[in-house]
C-alpha cells in the first residue's frame, strides 16, 4: 500500500479540494478489497445499512427509480463484514486523510461501497457533508478504484477548488445533473477535471469539493470502495443521515460524536 503523504501532496489537496495517488494498492492488496467487497454485499442482501434498507429519502417514486441506477449504495460494511472492517480501521489509511486535511484525529463516518452497473445513468454534481451528522469544513472522504475508472463507464469529475467558498447548502443527488450550479452558479462556467484511474489507485476529496460521474456507457461493472473521514472532535449538528433512531434518541444537537463502535477513531497524532 502506497501510504506516503508529501508536503506537495497536501498544498496540492488544499489547494485542488482533491488529490490522486496511482498504485495505492499491489495486486495482491487489489484482490484481498475485491474479495471482501463481494463477500459483504453477499451478506448484505441488498440492505444499504446494517439495520435498514434506505438511507437518504428520495422523494417520489420517479425520483427513486432514477436515483437507484445511479449506483448501487451500501454503507457501514465494516460493522458488519471482518474483512471490510480490517480494512477500513486501518491507522495507515487514517494518517493519510488525517495529513491531508491537517487534523490531528480521524474517525471513520461511514465507508460506502458504491458500484456502477452497466448503463447506470450519471452521477449528478454533488456535496458530500451536507448530508452528514456533522458539519466541517475539513472533512474528506477516499475513493478506492476497484476496477478501472474510466472515461465510459462512469469515473469521477472534481470542480477544483470549490471546497473554499461552497457551504453546506446542496441541492442533492437527482436527474438534473447541473442542479448544483443554481446554489452555486460562481461555478457554472469552471473547466472541471476528469480522473480517470486504475483498478487499485485512490482519491482524497473534500467533502465540499464539488464533484460528480459520468453515466456507465458499457456493458461492465464499475466498483469503487469508499470512506467518509470525521475529524475528531466533532458534535452532532441534528442531522439523522446514517445515525439509527436509537442514537439519535441518546444525542442532542453539540453532543460529542466519540463512540468508537459507531465512529470509529483510526487515527490520532497523539
Amino acid at each position: 500500500m502506497k501510504t506516503e503523504i508529501t508536503p506537495q501532496d497536501i498544498s496540492s489537496y488544499q489547494q485542488n479540494g482533491f488529490i490522486v495517488i496511482e498504485d495505492f494498492l499491489s495486486e495482491q492488496e487489489l484482490a484481498e478489497w475485491r474479495n471482501a467487497l463481494d463477500e459483504a454485499l453477499a451478506n448484505r442482501k441488498g440492505n444499504k445499512l446494517p439495520d435498514r434498507k434506505e438511507v437518504y429519502g428520495k422523494g417520489d417514486d420517479a425520483d427513486k427509480s432514477y436515483y437507484d441506477n445511479v449506483f448501487d449504495q451500501l454503507l457501514n460494511l465494516w460493522q458488519d463484514n471482518a474483512g471490510i472492517r480490517k480494512l477500513m480501521l486501518d491507522e495507515r489509511i487514517g494518517k493519510m486523510a488525517a495529513q491531508l486535511a491537517e487534523v490531528d484525529g480521524i474517525r471513520i463516518w461511514h465507508d460506502q461501497a458504491l458500484i456502477k452497473k452497466p448503463w447506470a445513468n450519471p452521477t449528478s454534481w454533488h456535496l458530500d457533508t451536507p448530508y452528514w451528522s456533522f458539519t466541517d469544513r475539513r472533512a474528506l472522504s477516499i475513493w478506492v478504484a476497484l476496477d478501472d475508472a474510466t472515461l465510459e463507464n462512469g469515473c469521477l469529475f472534481f470542480i477544483p477548488g470549490s471546497h473554499h467558498t461552497t457551504t453546506f447548502e446542496n441541492p442533492g443527488i437527482g436527474k438534473n445533473m447541473g442542479a448544483i450550479f443554481t446554489t452555486y452558479p460562481q461555478f457554472y462556467k469552471t473547466k472541471s477535471v476528469a480522473v480517470p484511474m486504475k483498478a487499485g489507485s485512490c482519491s482524497f476529496h473534500n467533502g465540499l469539493t464539488i464533484h460528480g460521474a459520468h453515466a456507465n456507457m458499457t456493458p461492465g461493472y464499475r466498483r469503487a470502495m469508499t470512506c467518509a473521514y470525521m475529524p475528531d472532535g466533532n458534535t452532532f449538528n441534528g442531522i439523522q443521515n446514517i445515525l439509527s433512531d436509537e442514537e439519535v434518541a441518546g444525542l442532542s444537537i453539540g453532543s460529542l460524536l466519540n463512540k468508537d463502535a459507531i465512529n470509529p477513531l483510526i487515527y490520532s497524532r497523539s
